[in-house]
């Protein structure tokens, strides 16, 4: 070639260089925050070493880069000014592109900590807020610069070439796909661990691998009664239950734990017939009666009119307490509702028919006042067993209320009118002994009296 040949071809290469073009040259040396860079021309090019990001450290001489002349006038060094973010755009902006659009995760090399971030290099140089650095929040922003990661595209500029990144959204994104490839994985009947993360009136929220949550509802913890989930279960119990069902759409598992035994209602019509004797325990009381459990998930109800043949009962806790252990009849089966029935005077021989043939209408017995009401005073006859004096017939004269004749604590001779051994009652007069005087006065004294009034009222 000859030398006309050669000085047209480096005058050709001469003017190919212009600010803004993108060229490629080879790295000559790496000094204190510059590479110094042999791109062809008159000069030397320089660009600034923390432009090289990820390959600072291991830029050496004889590589060749990509770069973008800045100007063509020469700095203070004589040096041409070069960029290397610029080429990579120019290089990588295409890709970063088809992957914003195709929502495709790009890795990227945290390289430098900035005002409301940080810097990334992801082929371009982009921009990750530090709320999206993390879905935890961040406790020591400096631990993530040096970190390489995968990083979802969430804005870009094509104008202004800027991009902003998130790791949070990629790593969410993660956490979801793992999520429902796990909920894929789950069959109704399977039996998982899964620990206890809230408890609430209803049930308790479980939480299972990769973040899966169901509920645990009340109606599924036990076969037997339960009030409140906290009776069962704590925060951070870790349980194995049953999956009973398994929401893909919502994403949502419903679980059972009383599924992983047997229904003992199935059988209890067999174990406990109607008729026979069992064994149980007070487990809880209410002012209608106790319930009673007989074995783990089958409790009944011992009613306040099955206590006693005498029907005195106020109060069921007035002759039981949580924790009696009681010999009850079966008088009562609901198998469906999950129901059963006890009685306690069952087991007791039924005394009025007896109480009948003692006291025939007109036979005169003598009896304590225990009780005074606005419509009379009731009457102890024998111990347990009370019969109601009527305010009409205690006295032949016209009263306004029994206190006028009668005190508690008094013992009267009083005639029986008549008795209702289904009701389990008993009609007292006094009037009908004629005008017999009271010979013992009762033994409460004058507020003793009052109070009752007072009650009454």
């Amino acid at each position: 070639m000859s030398s006309s040949e050669v000085s047209k071809l480096l005058e050709e290469k001469l003017q190919s260089f212009k600010p803004g073009s993108l060229i490629r040259g080879r790295v000559v040396r790496v000094s204190e925050g510059e590479v110094i860079i042999d791109i062809g021309y008159k000069s030397e090019g320089c660009a600034l070493l923390e432009e090289f990001k990820r390959d600072k450290n291991t830029i050496v001489p004889g590589m060749e880069v990509d770069v973008v002349v800045e100007s063509l006038d020469p700095d203070a060094n004589g040096l041409i000014p070069l960029s290397k973010e610029k080429a990579d755009v120019l290089v990588n902006w295409e890709k970063v592109e088809n992957h914003f659009q195709q929502d495709i995760p790009v890795e990227g090399y945290i390289f430098q900590r900035v005002k409301g971030g940080f810097r990334v290099d992801i082929g371009i140089v982009a921009f990750l807020p530090g709320s999206q650095t993390d879905i935890r929040p961040l406790a020591n922003p400096n631990d993530y610069v040096g970190m390489t990661s995968l990083f979802k595209i969430i804005k870009i500029d094509s104008a202004r070439k800027n991009v902003v990144v998130s790791r949070r959204k990629y790593l969410e994104d993660e956490k979801e796909q793992r999520k429902r490839g796990y909920l894929q994985t789950l069959q109704k009947g399977q039996l998982v661990r899964a620990t206890v993360r809230n408890i609430v009136d209803y049930g308790a929220f479980l939480e299972l691998e990769e973040g899966v949550m169901g509920l645990l509802h009340l109606n599924d913890m036990s076969w037997g009664r339960l009030s409140h989930p906290s009776q069962l279960l704590s925060v951070g119990d870790q349980i194995e239950v049953v999956v009973l069902d398994v929401n893909l759409e919502r994403q949502v598992v419903s679980f059972g734990l009383k599924q992983k035994t047997a229904n003992p209602w199935e059988t209890v019509a067999e174990k406990y017939p109607v008729g026979s004797t069992v064994e149980g325990k007070v487990v809880n009381i209410t002012d209608y009666g106790a319930f009673i459990k007989v074995e783990e998930g089958v409790e009944g109800l011992l009613h306040i009119s099955e206590l006693t043949w005498t029907g005195r009962v106020k109060h069921p806790s007035e002759i039981l307490a949580t924790g009696d252990v009681l010999t009850l009849k079966v008088i009562d089966i609901k198998r469906e509702e999950q129901k059963i029935s006890f009685s306690l005077r069952q087991t007791e021989p039924n005394p009025w028919p007896e109480i009948v043939k003692r006291y025939p209408a007109g036979t005169v017995v003598r009896g304590k006042v225990y009780h005074l009401t606005d419509f009379g005073a009731f009457v102890e006859i024998e111990k347990g067993i009370d019969g109601l004096l009527h305010i009409s017939n205690i006295s032949s004269k016209e009263i306004k209320h029994p206190s006028e004749v009668l005190r508690k604590g008094q013992k009267i001779d009083v005639m029986i009118l008549n008795i209702d051994p289904d009701n389990k009652r008993i009609s007292l007069g006094l009037k009908q002994l004629g005008e017999t005087p009271i010979t013992e006065e009762g033994e409460e004294n004058e507020s003793d009296h009052q109070e009752d009034i007072r009650r009454d009222e």
